[in-house]
């Protein structure tokens, strides 16, 4: 799926199984108001399917606000009450910091890339 508007586009593609009993979803450009309705679709996407881990690949994401992280933060709330987890993956340095500054970098398992986010427990 593609949203394009003013200067950004926001690729959401579909959650891709990429492990025995995980699935990946990679949001790309903004998280903000804007687009927080389309990736709240997709991680939503993630969670119906039958993996017990959702990783959620933030390496392409541009920048991400309020919205976006209390859309990250209710995914988390969701999977824990259907008995999964949600693993933040190579979340850049202005999502990290404000991780960081909200304490919501408690609250996640956190990783530097995709592959460690699916092999290690």
């Amino acid at each position: 799926m593609n949203i394009e508007g003013d200067d950004r586009a926001v690729d959401r593609p579909a959650p891709s199984k990429l492990a025995a009993g995980a699935v990946v979803c990679r949001l790309e450009g903004d998280l903000d108001l804007d687009t927080a309705g389309t990736a709240r679709v997709l991680l939503d996407e993630g969670l119906a399917s039958a993996a017990r881990v959702l990783v959620v690949d933030l390496a392409a994401v541009a920048f991400c606000d309020s919205s976006g992280l209390n859309l990250l933060l209710r995914t988390r709330l969701t999977a824990e009450g259907a008995g999964k987890v949600v693993r933040l993956a190579a979340p850049p340095d202005q999502l990290m910091r404000l991780l960081d500054l909200t304490g919501a970098s408690g609250v996640f398992p956190l990783y530097a890339t995709v592959a460690d986010a699916l092999h290690n427990p």
